[in-house]
């Protein structure tokens, strides 16, 4: 048996062999690693090998290159100078007295309230709660007309107008048509930045807009981008059945206090007042709804001019629309138009001398497929417009001048 300090000299001498002779093996195989990698590049000249660690190399190479090139792609900023100067901050609210007329119009006439004995104030305690909200609005001329919707002011008889450099207004309401959800207040002042309208109708699914307006109140003079994503929406959000729906779509962020805001090309004109998200939680969630210029132009001169609501006209018909079935039962001598059935009393229609059984095939000297022709022609017509309507009589077609009369 060996002594213990001749067993570790020998175990040390027998490692340390083993490790320099591992260490000449390393060196042996990084040489022969090296004269090969040499040899391959001078083979492959200037040849570029792409392996995975390559390519994601010349991928960050790539985009870091890139980073010096500025990006292309819609310029906003003068559509948003523009816009904003043009869009102001609106203030709605009731007063005491409005605040208990509204009250009483809301109540349920069958119900009865202690109100309707003492009045609304009774041991110092409202029996009803001021109304008070906030929108946004465009200048639509330079002397204080200002467009906004129906549901921002509608209910109110104080408003105070804030215009984009801070000035503030008291504003009075000019007039409001439910059945668009447009509205026209009016400050005293001169000189304002009016927004010029663009036809809404060259409008094109995918072009780019702007949303400015004041959401959530506090955050003024808001810019949103987006793109339009629909025309012609009809969404049912205005409860009558002659309510005029024709929303264009985007997915520009608006929100509430958004109400009444600008929709702009990206030249900064005015193509529409936004009035609404579809939203499941109450603020943005993808898409919001503005009423076209187009529209916005007709009904808002139509409230200038007339200093007051849109009075809406009638012809006063009722009656079928002429499909095969209709003309197979009755033996028409048409096959497309609105059959009149009956005609109210003292209606323009009676009056214009159309009969039951006549069958309206033009009106103004364009087709009528149905009464959705009708109501649309009917949608901008006001009293003392002259109608030219062209009914079909026994297979005979007659021209009837019809007069939009008040109250009929």
């Amino acid at each position: 048996m060996c002594k213990p300090s001749s067993f570790y000299r020998r175990l040390t001498l027998k490692l340390t062999r083993s490790i320099v002779k591992q260490f000449f093996s390393y060196v042996l195989a990084g040489l022969t690693g090296g004269i090969m990698a040499f040899g391959l590049i001078q083979w492959t000249g200037d040849k570029k090998i792409i392996g995975p660690d390559f390519q994601m190399e010349a991928t960050a190479t790539a985009l870091s290159s890139s980073s010096s090139v500025p990006v292309v792609g819609p310029d906003f900023v003068h559509a948003a100078k523009v816009a904003t100067s043009g869009v102001v901050h609106i203030l709605a609210e009731e007063s005491d007295a409005q605040a208990l007329e509204n009250s009483r119009k809301r109540r349920n006439p069958f119900s009865l309230d202690i109100e309707d004995f003492f009045g609304a104030d009774i041991f110092n305690r409202n029996f009803y709660r001021k109304q008070q909200g906030s929108g946004s609005g465009v200048i639509f001329s330079k002397d204080g007309y200002i467009i906004t919707n129906n549901h921002v002011v509608g209910f109110a008889d104080k408003i105070t107008v804030t215009t984009a450099d801070g000035k503030k207004y008291v504003a009075k309401k000019v007039g409001t048509d439910p059945l668009t959800d447009l509205a026209v207040i009016k400050i005293e002042a001169s000189n304002l930045t009016s927004l010029p309208l663009s036809n809404s109708d060259n409008l094109k699914v995918g072009e780019w807009v702007l949303a400015v307006g004041n959401p959530f109140d506090y955050l003024t003079s808001t810019v949103t981008a987006g793109i339009v994503s629909a025309k012609g929406r009809d969404l049912d959000l205005i409860e009558d059945e002659k309510s005029i729906e024709e929303f264009i779509q985007t997915d520009a962020a608006i929100n509430p206090g958004n109400s009444g805001g600008a929709l702009v090309t990206s030249n900064g004109e005015l193509v529409g007042i936004n009035t609404a998200i579809a939203t499941p939680t109450g603020v943005f969630a993808g898409y919001s709804f503005a009423i076209p210029s187009n529209l916005v132009k007709t009904i808002v001169t139509s409230i200038i001019e007339s200093g007051g609501n849109i009075e809406r006209m009638n012809l006063g018909i009722g009656g079928f629309d002429v499909d095969g079935d209709l003309v197979k039962e009755l033996d028409l001598r048409v096959r497309k138009g609105f059959y009149v059935d009956e005609l109210d009393t003292k209606s323009p229609a009676k009056y214009a001398g159309i009969l039951p059984g006549d069958v309206i095939v033009k009106i103004n000297g364009k087709l009528v497929t149905g009464f959705d022709d009708i109501a649309n022609t009917m949608k901008f017509a006001k009293r003392g417009d002259t109608l030219d309507i062209q009914v079909n009589r026994g297979g005979k077609e007659i021209s009837l001048p019809t007069t939009l009369r008040k109250g009929l």
